[in-house]
């Protein structure tokens, strides 16, 4: 397979403001006092990674401490795909390796988490505390019958004590499993009516966009719809409009402090003991419901924090270190950013819309978050920033930022445009050396597999580099590796965090048609890639959603990056639709800023956008005014469903509205696509 090698030695950056030592730095200068190895340039380090595994792995274990209470004779026993077997016989724990952090980050005054809800209204979390409330709910989960194997639901938003509930399950070899309150109760069941909780914590209103909102009755007929559910554990919101039949108060869960919760000890478990379920979008049928093991999140995210620079908050190198990403609890991203309590770094979470109400959007409010918290790393969805370009937004203003050293982006393709606008932001207020960790990964890996480095080149619009131990390459339709050219993501060697199985899926057969199918022992991710000469990575959006126009293959995103930029557009989806005569009609839905209209004078301006970013090939056959787009949950664009529609599929088998952020716009879609489909491409 074709290499890459990266021309940009490793070197420190001399440029930053009171940086700290890059985590990979300290970690290469580790391989070289115990193992004596050294790398002159990353490609170099990250070949070793992906054709070595069992040393590269055994590397990571080392340098982030990671304990087990017994050996184990090998990293990896079985080096296939799918059924790789990672350290058998090692027991590890991911609520261990949490709180192995408190005593030093208590003593030095760093809490755990800082959380602050879209009112304004702030906690403080220190460790020591943390740990007792997740101690006194696993004594309570236990009390009530819930142990290994088990699994409890939450039906909770971006709030600490969802950090709790998920470190108690760790603590008992449960398996946590957790869906936003912004998801429609059949979403909801949808997940859950598959794994079958024996408990659900819950919250019974919310505030968000402005507006107080009850989830009582939503709680209500999740457990009437689940027998399963025998201890339910319910958050007073001031939100609720009634009391939920049955509920034990959650306070009361975590309000033990006596000797039995102080000697409390999570448990040893097997490396691939279940740690959580997550799921996928749903947008097209129920949602797989994707297990992970203890020790694969550990091996990963170990990995991971030397991409994303995280070490602990009390530490001298990184002292002061509070880690953000905004997410909703549905999306992957919230997993990732409680994982920067593994390596002892402060989060901060946020719960709230990040720009207020939709009738009065304030796109400053989520940055004024990160400035009264501290934040010194920032991440949010690729939308997120594009929004605040669109807004205006300037930062100037917001005293504290400038503690801000890393932005990060992931859910969408960041534009450049956008990157190099918050680098322009950043440079205003003192910050010229702002470090962009762009990643993509997914839900099923719980991980990246392009990410970040703070000691490689600037690459706006592009990922810096393939992950450590993650053997990406891009693959033709021959399934040869191909360098400068589009083509299929894959993994050609196993990584740690990838899914222990389906729950459900007796004979993995649903797991290997999602990610094998194609090529046998490949894991084939479903994402547009290009690896470029120097090794920095472009994903170019689904490689289901691509547009092949006379063999030529455009990722959508680059489409939306030509067109977006536009001050008249809001938002834009492009669909390629297939005719009985082997063409295409490629259809592109418009929403335009305020007080304008998809008229000659757009559509000029768009087709000379693509015209002279791309190609005329991509100049759509059709605009069509649109009063939003649908997203997911995790704000990507529901560009495959809507397709689909188009196509013909039933409305049922395509999309599901309580899987979708938007679902007030999907009636709107259905009746054109029935249009559409009466009427051919006369629309």
């Amino acid at each position: 397979m074709n290499k890459v090698r990266h021309s940009m030695p490793i070197a420190s950056n001399s440029a930053a403001i009171a940086a700290p030592v890059p985590q990979i730095r300290l970690y290469l200068e580790e391989l070289k006092a115990t193992r004596d190895l050294e790398f002159a340039h990353y490609d170099d380090l990250h070949r070793w990674s992906v054709t070595d595994l069992e040393g590269f792995w055994r590397s990571i274990w080392d340098y982030d401490r990671i304990e087990s209470r017994t050996p184990f004779s090998a990293m990896l026993g079985a080096d296939t795909m799918p059924g790789a077997r990672w350290c058998e016989g090692a027991e590890v724990s991911y609520a261990r390796h949490v709180f192995r952090h408190a005593a030093a980050a208590d003593s030095a005054g760093q809490p755990a988490i800082v959380a602050v809800n879209e009112r304004g209204e702030q906690r403080t979390l220190g460790w020591a505390e943390l740990k007792r409330q997740s101690a006194s709910l696993a004594l309570e989960l236990r009390r009530r019958g819930v142990g290994r194997g088990d699994r409890v639901a939450a039906y909770l938003p971006n709030i600490a004590e969802a950090v709790v509930g998920l470190l108690a399950c760790a603590s008992l070899g449960a398996i946590w499993s957790l869906c936003s309150p912004d998801m429609g109760t059949n979403a909801v069941l949808d997940r859950l009516r598959q794994t079958e909780p024996k408990a659900l914590i819950a919250v019974d209103g919310v505030f968000y966009a402005g507006k107080a909102m009850d989830r009582s009755a939503c709680v209500a007929e999740i457990c009437a719809a689940l027998p399963c559910i025998e201890a339910l554990f319910v958050i007073e919101s001031g939100f609720g409009a009634g009391a939920v039949s049955g509920a034990v108060a959650f306070e009361a869960a975590i309000a033990r402090d006596d000797a039995e919760v102080a000697g409390f000890e999570p448990e040893w478990l097997p490396f691939d003991h279940p740690l959580w379920i997550l799921y996928s979008s749903g947008t097209t049928g129920l949602p797989k419901a994707i297990v992970h093991g203890h020790g694969g999140v550990l091996l990963a995210t170990a990995a991971g924090r030397l991409h994303f620079d995280l070490g602990p908050s009390y530490e001298s190198n990184n002292f002061g270190d509070r880690f953000h990403w905004f997410s909703a609890t549905g999306w992957v991203m919230w997993n990732i950013q409680v994982g920067g309590l593994l390596s002892g770094t402060t989060i901060c979470l946020f719960d709230g819309s990040p720009s207020g109400t939709k009738a009065e959007p304030d796109w400053t409010r989520l940055w004024r978050f990160a400035a009264e918290s501290g934040v010194t790393w920032f991440g949010a969805g690729a939308a997120f920033f594009a929004s605040c370009r669109k807004a205006g937004l300037d930062v100037a203003g917001l005293d504290g930022l400038h503690r801000v050293r890393a932005l990060g982006s992931t859910g969408s393709p960041l534009p450049p445009d956008v990157q190099r606008w918050g680098s322009a932001q950043f440079a205003a207020i003192g910050r010229p050396d702002i470090w962009w960790c762009n990643v993509s990964g997914g839900t099923e890996i719980a991980a990246a597999f392009l990410a970040g480095n703070p000691e490689l080149p600037d690459t706006p619009g592009r990922l810096q580099c393939r992950h450590l131990g993650a053997a990406i390459e891009a693959w033709d339709e021959r399934g040869q590796a191909v360098i400068g050219e589009v083509g299929e993501l894959v993994c050609t060697r196993p990584f740690p965090s990838m899914p222990l199985y389906f729950w459900g899926d007796e004979d993995g057969g649903r797991y290997r048609d999602s990610y094998f199918a194609e090529w046998p022992g490949i894991w084939r991710h479903g994402d547009w890639l290009t690896i470029g000469t120097y090794g920095s990575c472009t994903i170019s959006g689904r490689s289901d959603a691509t547009i092949n126009r006379h063999g030529l293959r455009m990722g959508t995103a680059e489409i939306y990056a030509a067109v977006e930029r536009l001050p008249e557009i809001v938002d834009t989806m492009i669909i390629d639709v297939e005719r009985e005569d082997g063409d295409s009609t490629l259809i592109m839905f418009v929403v335009p800023a305020k007080g304008r209209a998809v008229d000659p004078a757009m559509e000029q301006a768009i087709a000379s956008a693509i015209r002279s970013s791309l190609s005329p090939r991509f100049v759509p056959d059709h605009l069509i005014e649109a009063p939003g787009i649908p997203h997911t949950l995790s704000g990507k664009k529901q560009e495959l469903p809507i397709k689909r529609l188009f196509a013909g599929w039933p409305v049922t088998k395509v999309i599901s509205a309580d899987a979708t952020a938007t679902p007030e716009v999907l009636p709107w879609y259905i009746d054109r696509a029935q249009r559409w489909n009466g009427a051919g491409d006369r629309m």
